[in-house]
């Protein structure tokens, strides 16, 4: 008889809030978490760049079950466009592919930027993670190939010029939903302008609903491991996580109690009772003693569970 297999890590479920530096992959800093906390598994909401810095959420363990509904939040981005060049990556990354020694004022930059607020048609850059006959277009951009790349939809809720602090650069900031590329937008406003345009600076502020207060700066982690008794670091990376129900805010709550969690976690509906109860919801989620139980939907009177959390 085969023996049972040894766990691959700690059984730990909550959110690490990393503040990701520049030149550290969004996998790599994955990778690098999931050591730390000597994790069973991890995952992150959002990939960011290499060149970008700023917030990349980690879950960790049974909090990887709630990504989607980050993944689905509002972000909020400051970057940096440099006028002048086009890049293949509408990056610093890229090599240049058009050059315009024209500059905008910045009464242009200005004028241009309602047309980029609300529901706009975007195409993503060459370089990004789109599938195109089941390849990512960044795979495809490597090897040489020109593709063409549909437009889609995404939302933009702000947009602000910050500063314009030389003829060459100008500072924004961004608020906008799932699938929007800050890249996209830096190449179209240097084609609107007829000066061109790339993103040389990238930095995320806010991913819902996480605050930028909430962030852990990836050196500070990196200092713990000078803590030789693991009890001791692990408890000191332990307390920088923040609750797996923190990233399911926006949804309805339902507070029950030890019957019901039991009930959930073998995966059977329960009555949901009350002159405050929901009456429908096609998502919420359900909590014992401040400990997050199951994601699921209400209908009938009745909790269905679609995922139950250990």
């Amino acid at each position: 008889m085969s023996k049972p297999r040894k766990p691959k890590g700690r059984p730990i479920s909550g959110w690490l809030i990393l503040d990701k530096p520049v030149d550290f992959g969004s996998t790599e800093a994955v990778s690098k978490i999931k050591w730390l906390y000597k994790a069973e598994k991890a995952g992150h909401a959002g990939t960011l760049d290499p060149l970008a810095s700023g917030m990349l959420p980690i879950a960790l363990g049974d909090a990887t079950k709630t990504v989607p509904y980050v993944m689905d939040g509002r972000k909020i981005y400051e970057f940096t466009v440099s006028w002048g060049e086009e890049r293949a990556t509408d990056d610093l990354e890229g090599d240049m592919t058009k050059s315009s020694d024209k500059r905008p004022s910045e009464q242009k930059i200005r004028d241009i930027l309602p047309g980029y607020i609300g529901t706009i048609s975007q195409v993503p850059p060459q370089f990004s993670a789109i599938k195109i006959s089941g390849e990512r277009a960044y795979d495809l951009a490597r090897e040489g190939e020109t593709v063409e790349i549909p437009s889609r939809e995404v939302d933009i809720f702000r947009l602000t010029l910050l500063a314009c602090p030389d003829a060459d650069s100008a500072h924004f900031e961004v608020e906008c939903g799932k699938g929007t590329y800050v890249r996209a937008l830096a190449r179209d406003f240097g084609r609107e302008l007829g000066c061109y345009g790339h993103v040389s600076g990238l930095r995320r502020t806010f991913v819902a609903p996480f605050a930028e207060e909430a962030m852990v700066p990836l050196a500070d982690l990196v200092a713990l491991e000078a803590i030789e008794d693991m009890d001791e670091r692990l408890a000191a990376l332990d307390a920088l996580l923040i609750d797996t129900c923190e990233a399911l805010s926006a949804l309805p709550h339902l507070v029950i109690n030890d019957d019901q969690a039991h009930r959930l976690k073998m995966g059977n509906p329960i009555l949901v009772r009350g002159r405050d109860a929901p009456v429908a919801e096609s998502e919420a989620y359900a909590t014992a003693r401040g400990k997050l139980i199951a994601i699921g939907e209400i209908g009938q009177g009745e909790f269905r569970p679609k995922r139950v959390f250990a």
